[in-house]
């Protein structure tokens, strides 16, 4: 437990003893010149902050034991980035941490869609790639730091990450990220606007990974689950546990679920993985309203074991289905919506 306000001023000349929030630049590899920030807790829940892709949540752990997936991809700086790569499967080479960020205006898997919204004939139509552009876009950095309301300190920061193009979309993401000292959660809220004039699709998706070692054979998905309305093809072919996790397995092609979960009576979404022989359980919740959807990534392949818990605007069936059914969401002038996530660490 960490002191009151008093005391800690009487301990320590510097709040860092306990906890607090430091910037930091990498430097080596494809990381090099990526901003984080590094947050402690004083509870052993130690995360970092991506300025540089999107704000998102890299490396996190708990008393020293990592629950955030590390890729072999590593944080790679977003100069590096080549949206339209590999027919849009690019963004796999820069897919690694705790929240990978899907959108701003398209998630799921990429294709072409009509753009004749932004009245420009030379772009009458756009290409997406795999999960958008967003978890690629650096972030303006507009504060960070430790802030007392009376004996609770919270750590925080915030940021602004633009996605636009003249002729196109201009969508703007203000990502607040805070977690508590002496505290085991971490709180996101984020606010994504239309900052243009013109109506603008939105899609909205958190790519949430959890690895090793909280993943491992035996850990367990807590969800509570209405029914499962879609499975990927693999699902059948390979029947591995989507409930009880089995350990890696080489050559494992991913297994996708989409979930109708049952929300609880404060209309809150709660799904967990849970780890009891290392006694160690990660949990996030959201309202049910604003991600009505949720798909379980379960990738059990040697050297990219993770498991995703993936909150989403849409159904599974992507953007043109949402467009041609109507579902999609279509921002309109300076409209904007906001959603809430909370992580816990128990």
């Amino acid at each position: 437990m960490t002191p009151d306000r008093r005391r800690l001023a009487e301990l320590t000349g510097d709040l860092s003893a306990a906890g607090g929030v430091r910037l930091v630049t990498l430097g080596d590899g494809v990381e090099r010149g990526v901003r984080a920030l590094e947050f402690r807790t004083g509870t052993g829940l130690a995360f970092e902050v991506l300025v540089d892709r999107c704000m998102d949540i890299g490396h996190a752990e708990h008393a020293g034991r990592s629950f955030g997936w590390r890729s072999p991809t590593g944080f790679r700086h977003p100069g590096l980035h080549e949206n339209n790569d590999e027919d849009g499967l690019s963004w796999l080479r820069s897919f690694s941490g705790l929240i990978v960020t899907a959108g701003l205006d398209h998630t799921l898997f990429g294709g072409e869609v009509p753009a004749g919204g932004y009245r420009y004939p030379p772009r009458a139509s756009v290409r997406h790639g795999l999960h958008g552009r967003a978890a690629n876009l650096p972030a303006r950095l507009t504060g960070y730091g430790e802030r007392w309301e009376d004996e609770r300190c919270v750590l925080w920061a915030e940021g602004e990450v633009r996605q636009a193009a003249v002729f196109a979309e201009n969508l703007r993401l203000v990502r607040r990220i805070e977690a508590d000292l002496g505290g085991n959660e971490i709180r996101l809220v984020d606010t994504v606007s239309n900052a243009g004039f013109e109506p603008t699709p939105h899609m909205f998706l958190y790519h949430i990974n959890l690895g090793w070692p909280l993943l491992d054979e035996g850990a367990r998905l807590e969800a509570d689950i209405r029914e499962t309305v879609w499975r990927s093809d693999s699902v059948a072919e390979q029947k591995a546990d989507h409930v009880t996790f089995p350990g890696p397995v080489p050559g494992f092609v991913e297994q996708v679920y989409e979930h109708a979960l049952v929300p609880g009576e404060d209309g809150l979404h709660r799904v967990a993985v849970a780890n009891d022989r290392l006694g160690m359980k990660v949990s996030v919740e959201w309202p049910a309203a604003e991600f009505p959807y949720f798909f379980e990534w379960l990738n059990l392949r040697s050297g990219n074991y993770a498991v995703g818990l993936e909150p989403s605007t849409h159904h599974v069936s992507g953007d043109a289905a949402a467009r041609e059914d109507g579902s999609m969401i279509w921002l309109g002038p300076l409209e904007s919506r906001t959603y809430h996530t909370t992580f816990r660490v128990s």
